[in-house]
């Protein structure tokens, strides 16, 4: 298995693709943050909430990279302390590597802020605002300009309808004719009437120009007219340019209340002034805003060149890292290698590629590896079948144990020296044996002197018996009860005809002898009642004929003889019944 385990090497793969990924992402969102400005003509509101949540993501994954590289330099350090292989290689790499790119970061990071302050200060210095402001009071003076030219001819041409009456039915065709009058001789681009009711009576506007353009206006826009009686101007985009539209009450500065109708007189500003005055108050709107984030900007570039100058180093550094660990890894992963094999994980192997000179040593240390194994298993082997034999040796063991056990026979069996070493269940309860007290003893401290005599002359016995076994049945009193036993003693020797000790059976033969016995008293009982049984009949046959053949005697004599013949009668009857 290789010392690298997978989890590990898996650790290590999502850990360069994390650091890449934020590399990646940083470089990207400082390159966003550069031209956060350039949005900002879109969306000038969130200009300034755009930048700085741009801000804060890249210092929060600068963060995360100074972890990610600080986190490796501790390793660093820690495995240098620790005395790993390897540990001050890669220190004195990392060292250099970091040396090599902060000098000329740090000259060059310093250039660039020097140029970029002067650049923003240039950017927001007086005579460019002042050019602004003087750009966007000449749109302002233009729109002013429109809207008082409208309000003079619209206050004459409100005199000229009230004074003429152009306003009642039978002067409509007067309205018109007026209306294209004037605006014939002021050129006026668009003159609209509209009477109480806000209807559009007539309107008049240059032939040079779309009429679709002049619509009627809605009531929203003509409502403060006819209820204040004030006048006020409003634009319009249209294609051609922008429509600057005065409303006014006739007659003009007319109370609330006493409005008759409104004039509504329109002028035409020029596409392209009108697109050139609106990008100057767009300008002017901007630089305020971004003057409004002077600060923030710089920052912002602060943070930008910090953060390319904190990438170099760190690009740099893990370049350090990567290059000192394909140094020393070989020579690591052999030293860590010899560690376990030393601890004894003999299934150990290096799979790196490795250079000639390596790959030398690696193929001699894995074929070290594989005979240490292969020495290993046959080991093992070796033992499996030692083991295999001890269990099947503890097999029958415990299988003779379990036949001891439940056999009715009594079994104890002595060692070489007479200690008794097994004593079963039966044994203990056909002698009335406690095991504790017997169990480890000499036999010749455990029996009673009767019965150690009867012991040593089996045993002397049993020393002459060339088979080396006796039997011999005994009588022996047991908690004051007779008892009669079969007692079989065999000799135990092993394999070279050593000596081992005697093992001793006893089968209890009380109640085989006893049934013996029964069955002996019946058999002669038997015999008993027969020979008793076979006289009765001709004794009681001939009684009975005497009885028969005399019986004519006279009273006195025939009652004596028949009482002596009917008493031998029932006595033959009665023994008969007995038997």
């Amino acid at each position: 298995m290789p010392f690298t385990s997978e989890k590990e090497a898996i650790r290590r793969r999502r850990e360069r693709i994390i650091i890449l990924a934020l590399v990646i992402v940083v470089a990207l969102l400082t390159f966003i943050e550069t031209k956060v400005i350039r949005f900002g003509a879109n969306i000038p509101i969130s200009n300034t909430i755009l930048m700085f949540i741009l801000i804060n993501i890249n210092t929060l994954l600068l963060l995360l990279l100074i972890f990610l590289v600080f986190r490796n330099i501790v390793k660093l350090l820690y495995d240098r302390k620790r005395k790993v292989i390897g540990a001050r290689l890669r220190t004195k790499l990392v060292v250099t590597f970091i040396t090599l790119s902060l000098v000329p970061t740090i000259l060059l990071f310093f250039f660039s802020i020097q140029f970029i302050t002067a650049n923003i200060e240039f950017w927001f210095n007086i005579p460019v605002e002042k050019a602004l402001q003087n750009s966007l009071q000449v749109g302002r003076t233009v729109y002013k300009h429109i809207d008082e030219t409208n309000r003079f001819f619209l206050e004459r041409i409100a005199y000229q309808i009230v004074r003429r009456k152009l306003l009642e039915e039978r002067n409509q065709k007067s309205l018109r004719h007026y209306l294209h009058v004037t605006q014939r001789a002021f050129n006026i681009h668009g003159i609209e009437i509209y009477s109480h009711r806000l209807v559009r009576l007539s309107f008049a506007f240059a032939p040079d120009r779309d009429g679709s353009y002049f619509k009627a206006l809605a009531t929203d826009k003509l409502i403060d007219t006819f209820q204040k009686g004030v006048t006020r101007t409003i634009t319009e985009l249209v294609p051609s340019g922008e429509l600057v539209r005065t409303i006014g009450p006739i007659p003009f500065s007319a109370r609330p209340g006493k409005v008759m109708g409104a004039v509504v007189v329109t002028n035409i500003i020029p596409r392209t002034l009108s697109q050139n005055l609106a990008s100057i108050a767009r300008g002017y709107e901007e630089y305020q805003q971004i003057k409004m984030i002077k600060r923030p900007i710089q920052i912002s570039n602060f943070i930008t060149l910090s953060i390319v100058a904190l990438l170099i180093i760190f690009c740099a550094t893990w370049f350090g890292f990567y290059l000192a660990k394909t140094i020393t890894t070989p020579l690591q992963e052999l030293a860590e290698g010899t560690q376990r094999i030393a601890e004894g994980d003999l299934n150990f192997k290096i799979d790196m590629v490795a250079d000639r000179e390596m790959g030398m040593l690696v193929d001699a240390f894995n074929k070290m590896t594989r005979d240490l194994r292969k020495g290993k298993e046959q080991l093992e082997l070796s033992a499996k079948e030692l083991r295999e034999r001890n269990l099947e040796i503890e097999q029958k063991s415990l299988y003779m144990e379990t036949v001891l056990k439940n056999i009715s026979a009594g079994v104890v069996s002595l060692d070489a020296n007479g200690f008794i070493t097994t004593v079963n269940k039966s044994a203990e309860r056909l002698l009335s044996l406690i095991p504790d007290q017997i169990l480890h003893r000499n036999y010749r401290k455990v029996l009673r002197p009767e019965h150690l005599s009867i012991a040593e002359s089996i045993m002397e016995e049993l020393n002459k018996t060339p088979g080396h076994s006796v039997e011999r049945t005994l009588r022996l009193t047991i908690n004051q009860r007779s008892r009669t036993f079969l007692v079989h003693v065999t000799a135990l020797k092993d394999e070279t005809d050593n000596y081992m000790g005697v093992v001793v059976v006893f089968d209890d033969l009380t109640q085989l002898e006893k049934a013996q016995r029964m069955v002996a008293w019946r058999e002669v009982a038997r015999r008993i009642a027969h020979e008793v049984k076979n006289p009765l009949t001709p004794i009681k046959l001939s009684a009975q004929r005497l009885q028969r053949k005399y019986g004519n005697l006279t009273e006195s004599d025939g009652r004596v003889f028949n009482e002596c013949i009917q008493t031998i009668i029932d006595q033959v009857d009665q023994i008969g019944a007995l038997v």
